[in-house]
């Protein structure tokens, strides 16, 4: 009797195997399922129309009419305490900040008198402070270069005093516009939460915010601009609620979002 050959069946293919050997031998239908993919309607993304100049101008009018002479909420007694204020402010509250260097510059409000203060009791000064371990070094690390280097004295620079320990641009814009005058505009996240909600200068970083209010601000404001636009979105343009309702420019405002 002649034996009956059985051949091994063949394994079942997956839903994907099948998918794959159809687009192999059509390459027509990848070409139509990324013509479906691309012709699928995507979130519409309105760009908001910029500010016209008149309309910038009317904003900080109405700023200045509301707050003629704007005044930092950071205590200090002159610009080397201004300096270690800012330099304590990172990644802490204004009234935090003071609360702890009320006591600290009754009793150190140079450089010299700080270096012999020392890091420990400048620690147990600040220690309310967050990362007060690492503030207190870079304090008494910026007072001896202030000795060192600028005779004690705080610098009239952005790059020098970008050179002190802990100190970086929003420091230097800070201390050189309420200490000495200038025309800097310091980027806090109050300042780039209005710059890009409010479309008067939008920007991805701190860096283009700034750029572009320099650039759309009238020179006649600049000197009192930066801490309008802090004061407005630490009590008015707020990150969760804000208060349009109340706003003085919610009418020049660009954000969807406004309540009014």
């Amino acid at each position: 009797m002649a034996k009956s050959i059985r051949r091994p069946s063949r394994p079942a293919k997956s839903t994907a195997a099948k998918r794959t050997e159809n687009v192999a031998a059509n390459p027509r239908r990848k070409k139509v399922a990324k013509s479906a993919r691309a012709k699928a309607p995507k979130a519409a993304h309105k760009v908001p129309k910029p500010w016209t100049e008149a309309e910038v101008t009317e904003a900080f009018r109405r700023f200045r009419a509301a707050n003629p002479e704007p005044k930092g909420e950071l205590e200090h007694l002159n610009p080397y305490t201004l300096l270690v204020a800012v330099v304590l402010s990172a990644q802490a509250t204004d009234a935090g900040v003071n609360k702890a260097t009320r006591s600290l510059f009754a009793v150190a409000d140079t450089p010299s008198k700080m270096l012999a203060l020392g890091e420990d009791k400048v620690r147990d000064y600040i220690k309310t402070i967050g990362l007060y371990r690492n503030k207190a070094k870079n304090v008494i690390a910026l007072s001896e270069k202030l000795i060192a280097e600028f005779g004690g004295e705080v610098p009239r620079t952005r790059a020098e005093i970008e050179s002190l320990p802990g100190a970086g641009r929003k420091t230097a814009n800070v201390v050189l516009n309420m200490a000495f005058g200038e025309h800097t505009m310091a980027v806090d996240t109050h300042v780039f939460r209005v710059g890009n909600r409010t479309g008067m200068a939008p920007g991805k970083t701190p860096l283009e915010v700034e750029l572009n209010l320099e650039r759309v601000i009238p020179s006649e404001f600049m000197l009192h601009a930066h801490h309008w636009l802090i004061l407005h979105g630490r009590y008015t343009c707020l990150a969760r609620k804000p208060r349009c309702e109340v706003c003085i420019i919610n009418d020049l405002c660009r954000w969807p979002e406004k309540t009014v």
